[in-house]
């Protein structure tokens, strides 16, 4: 099935045929690059305090940094960090070399130091030098069990100095695994060429790559770009271009995944998952890589996700489930959130339940023997993966100081289609893996959708129970790899008016200059919120609230604060647009009805429901399955 397009005057040949030579192992070496020194984003976006921080004169590329007489410098920076802790944790590595070229008219002294769990510091080792050279310091990789990292600070102390060629390296295992990385596209041909230029770009992360391979699922395709002829000569043989129809970022990846792990040397591969509208670090890719090659035993290994908007902020240490409440995004113990990581650094070490995909190394045998992944199309994909795995016997290890920044899932609305997904595929998820008790889910999602209701959240309690149907129909729904329900769930919320997002300008009446904004500064506690729940159903159904019209930021949006008005427009957390709720307590009535309904089946039918994902698990996760649904094969 060969392909090939026409960009400029270059015909660009790029199909799975070059995948049958197989995968190669990379060449056999005394050292092992695990990380390398770098002072200096791929993008100016994102501040240089991420890699290096300086004080006095000096100025810093990506390869190089100089300073001035006086000047100091210090790696002890999110991507300046050696994560030692997790490397003796998770790999046999005893200790760690520090390798970098230095050049100074008169004296510099580098200093090796350590943190520990509680950010404590101490002294390495100290080392001056003078005129020019290669620098090695070696670190054991002891007392870092519960925390801790390794950097560097440097001083020119006589002269002007250079330093370049920073490495980390460990001895290198007498094996080396092939790599490949996989990137998933729809309609975002303008982003991924630039991530996939970004990683092709850099020869010292692709030294190990084997292949490349674009899953393009979109009409608006990457190879119609001008930059893809450029991509396709840098990367070679190593490009692999499939196109399919749009089964997801579930269909996408697995297709790569499937492909990568059929090719001749594959056995011991690594797939690394990537988003196609990152802003990427191929930085990531390398340590990545140079950690999953030295772990005891094969382990998925996961990027952490970083902030597009707040380059210097991460989203999450790591994360697991908790599926009795439908909910992935949960903290693991020493994990953190928000946190801005020009001031703080992640010393404790912290375990994963899973990693999301938006930078995620999978080995092949961990494939060979969880599988491809659930035909989700979207959302809990790569977590129902991370737990399978997890329950087979592989952990995931999210890698601090191995990250690309993302867009903000706080900039993207609660209300909307992809909600359908979320709980649908979450009760699937919980179904399989969880104790899946049907009093404790009925309970849980009858008040979510209750929540919903009262705050006049009418189309999105609709998608909630929706989502609970289908889910109660059975896995046959997801024979087409999830496309059809699309069309379904969209028909559906249209009917709802509070579910189109307007401009702030168009509201009409709304946003008249009577129209007041409103904040709630309390919330209810915790133990209370039940009987504030059920207080606020009964204002609603009588209409006892309150009619003058109001907006409500979105950070100020809970049900219990919108439930106390018959009319509110809400801002959307994505601050381009408002919603206008209004209160129709026929509607409210009919879809505490349906929910009733739906929650009293999922109570009763929990059992018969945990038996009949967890049996046809194997069938839907099958290679034959998904080339069927590839459309390549039976």
């Amino acid at each position: 099935m060969e392909q090939a397009s026409a960009v400029g005057d270059a015909t660009v040949a790029h199909d799975v045929e070059a995948l049958k030579e197989g995968l190669s192992e990379p060449a056999p070496r005394d050292r092992l690059v695990a990380q390398r020194g770098l002072f200096a984003a791929p993008s100016p976006r994102v501040p240089q305090k991420m890699y290096v921080e300086t004080k006095g004169g000096a100025s810093a590329s990506r390869d190089e940094l100089v300073l001035r007489q006086g000047a100091h410098a210090s790696t002890n920076t999110y991507f300046g960090r050696f994560a030692a802790s997790f490397w003796q944790r998770w790999t046999a590595v005893t200790s760690v070399r520090l390798e970098l070229t230095y050049a100074t008219a008169g004296s510099a002294a580098f200093s090796l130091r350590a943190s520990d769990a509680r950010g404590r510091k101490r002294l390495v080792v100290r080392e001056e030098v003078a005129g020019s050279g290669t620098l090695v310091l070696d670190g054991k990789l002891d007392r870092f069990v519960d925390g801790g990292a390794l950097w560097f600070d440097v001083a020119a102390t006589a002269g002007e100095l250079t330093v370049t060629d920073v490495r980390w390296t460990v001895e290198a295992p007498e094996h080396l695994r092939p790599a490949a990385v996989v990137i998933c596209t729809f309609n975002r041909a303008d982003d991924c060429a630039v991530t996939v230029g970004t990683l092709a770009a850099d020869a010292g992360a692709m030294a190990d790559i084997d292949a490349v391979c674009i899953v393009d699922q979109g009409t608006d395709q990457v190879q119609s770009r001008p930059a893809f002829a450029d991509i396709a000569e840098s990367l070679g043989s190593k490009l692999i271009y499939l196109t399919q129809p749009n089964l997801g970022g579930a269909g996408g990846f697995s297709r790569g995944m499937h492909e990568i792990t059929s090719a001749p040397g594959s056995a011991h591969a690594n797939v690394i998952l990537m988003d196609d509208d990152i802003l990427c670090e191929p930085e990531t890719v390398l340590r990545m890589n140079a950690f999953a090659n030295m772990t005891l035993k094969p382990a998925i290994v996961g990027a952490q996700m970083l902030s597009l908007s707040n380059p210097q902020i991460l989203h999450v240490s790591a994360e697991r489930e908790v599926l009795d409440e439908i909910t992935a995004g949960a903290l693991t113990p020493g994990a953190m959130m928000g946190v801005d990581l020009g001031k703080k650094n992640q010393e404790r070490r912290f375990d994963a339940g899973w990693n999301g995909w938006w930078t995620c190394l999978l080995p092949a045998e961990v494939i060979a023997d969880c599988g491809l992944p659930l035909p989700l199309f979207f959302q809990w994909d790569d977590i129902e993966y991370g737990i399978r795995a997890r329950f087979a016997g592989h952990p995931t290890v999210t890698l601090p100081n191995a990250g690309v920044w993302h867009a903000d899932f706080h900039l993207k609305d609660y209300d909307d289609w992809a909600r359908y997904f979320s709980i649908r595929n979450g009760l699937i998820v919980s179904a399989i893996y969880g104790r899946f008790d049907g009093t404790t889910i009925a309970k849980y999602l009858f008040r979510k959708i209750s929540e919903l209701i009262v705050s006049m959240q009418y189309g999105l309690a609709a998608t909630f129970i929706k989502a609970a149907e289908d889910f109660l129909a059975g896995p046959d729904f997801l024979h087409d790899g999830g496309q059809s329900v699309l069309g379904e769930i969209r028909e559906l919320r249209a009917r709802y008016p509070e579910t189109v997002a307007r401009p702030a300008v168009e509201v009409g009446s709304e946003a008249d200059p009577h129209t007041q904004m409103d904040v709630w500064k309390f919330e209810p506690d915790e133990s209370r919120e039940g009987l504030v729940l059920a207080k606020r159903a009964v204002q609603q159904f009588l209409g006892k609230v309150d009619g003058r019209p109001v907006t409500i930021p979105a950070h100020y949006a809970s049900w219990w604060h919108v439930s106390l008005f018959s009319q509110a427009t809400v801002t959307d957390a994505s601050q381009n647009a408002v919603r206008v709720r209004r209160r129709d307590k026929q509607t409210a009535l009919d879809l505490t009805r349906q929910a009733a309904k739906v929650c009293w089946r999922l109570r009763k039918e929990a059992p018969q429901m945990k038996a009949t994902y967890t049996e046809a698990l194997p069938r839907i996760t099958s290679r034959e399955n998904w080339t069927r649904l590839y459309g390549t094969g039976a």
